[in-house]
């Protein structure tokens, strides 16, 4: 199949060039033409904080506290010029006046007056009298709406800081998948790696695949991925990089998409699910792979080392490496595989060399 014929069977996916998921598990996908999106944004300003980005967090936070600080302080600079303090000498008042806020004869000092009352527990030289009942009431509204926004703001960051969407990226997938054969049977295969000590649990990993038909509608099927030699469906335990493999049998949705000799265009999204020990909140970290991100014939290296003491290490700078897949059929290319693989953990530095002769021979 050449370029225009594939421009014409799959056009979608050809003039975009845009993957539904990025490697690091965000959407791109946008909508147009929705209706009462205004509302529904204010209908869910919670949900909308949590996950902008920390800078407009920032900005939004400045802008709040900045707006309402002056808000209030246009307030107390309208109720002492409407009560007659603007003019008088706030030292020497006349004793048939009663001054409502001490020393608020400016702009400036009802802002300086608005900043005391948000930020401080008492008062310097401006005070509020007793003997002013408008004073007390706005300056209670003042606390009231000023105590809100902190609770608001401070409950937003709280809860950006400590949401389960952090830990998860701490998951790290590989770059690649690869298909290599187990127990003589082709299969797809990716890693993914806990990249902190303190292991999660309960993890789940489900799979769906996206191709574009002839009837450029994009299709979606379900891709069942196991763990190598646990039989059901989740591990107990993540601490060390596991490997998930899907089998591609005849029935396999992935068997005409790979086993063609030209690979064509699909997208195949991870979602992995896991539980924290500690908390028992539960994250999910996602990724895709395209066509060109998939490795024939090729197998992962072991990141599982042991070093001199008999310690178990994770050598993560082989994380994402591969390594040509030999037929396995004597004790020849089987000894030129573990030698390739020797050499690929940097046990062998000095013979790159003779892993390529290898490889050619």
């Amino acid at each position: 199949m050449d370029g225009t014929s594939k421009a014409s069977a799959f056009p979608l996916l050809i003039a975009r060039r845009q993957r539904l998921v990025t490697k690091d598990g965000h959407n791109t996908l946008r909508m147009t033409n929705v209706q009462s999106k205004g509302l529904l944004c204010l209908r869910d300003i919670w949900g909308i904080l949590l996950d902008i980005r920390w800078r407009w967090m920032m900005l939004i936070f400045s802008t709040a506290f900045v707006t309402h600080w002056l808000f209030f302080a246009v307030l107390w600079y309208l109720l002492a010029e409407i009560n007659g303090d603007l003019e008088l000498d706030h030292d020497a008042p006349p004793d048939n006046h009663t001054i409502c806020v001490k020393y608020i004869n400016s702009f400036t000092a009802a802002f300086s007056f608005s900043l005391e009352t948000q930020l401080t527990i008492g008062y310097g030289t401006m005070f509020p009298s007793g003997d002013c009942p408008t004073a007390i009431a706005l300056l209670a509204v003042h606390m009231l709406i000023g105590l809100m926004l902190e609770a608001f703001i401070t409950g937003v960051f709280v809860a950006k800081i400590s949401r389960p969407k952090n830990r998860a990226y701490s998951i790290r997938f590989t770059n690649t998948a690869v298909v290599a054969h187990k127990e003589g049977k082709p299969c797809l295969m990716f890693q993914v790696a806990n990249t902190r000590t303190s292991p999660l649990t309960g993890v789940s990993v489900n799979a769906v695949l996206y191709e574009e038909r002839d009837n450029d509608q994009l299709h979606h099927t379900s891709v069942d991925f196991q763990l190598d030699n646990i039989s059901s469906g989740e591990c107990p335990f993540f601490v060390f990089p596991l490997t998930y493999c899907h089998v591609i049998t005849q029935s396999s949705s992935l068997a005409p998409l790979l086993q063609s000799e030209v690979l064509q265009y699909f997208e195949l999204v991870i979602f992995l699910s896991a539980t924290q020990e500690g908390s028992g909140e539960t994250c999910q970290r996602r990724t895709s792979y395209l066509p060109s991100e998939i490795v024939l014939n090729h197998r992962f290296i072991s990141t599982l080392v042991q070093n001199t003491k008999g310690e178990y290490e994770l050598n993560m700078e082989n994380f994402d490496k591969t390594i040509p897949e030999l037929p396995a059929a004597t004790d020849n290319k089987l000894q030129s595989m573990a030698e390739l693989e020797n050499c690929a953990n940097g046990q062998r530095i000095n013979s790159f060399q003779i892993c390529e002769t290898v490889l050619e021979e």
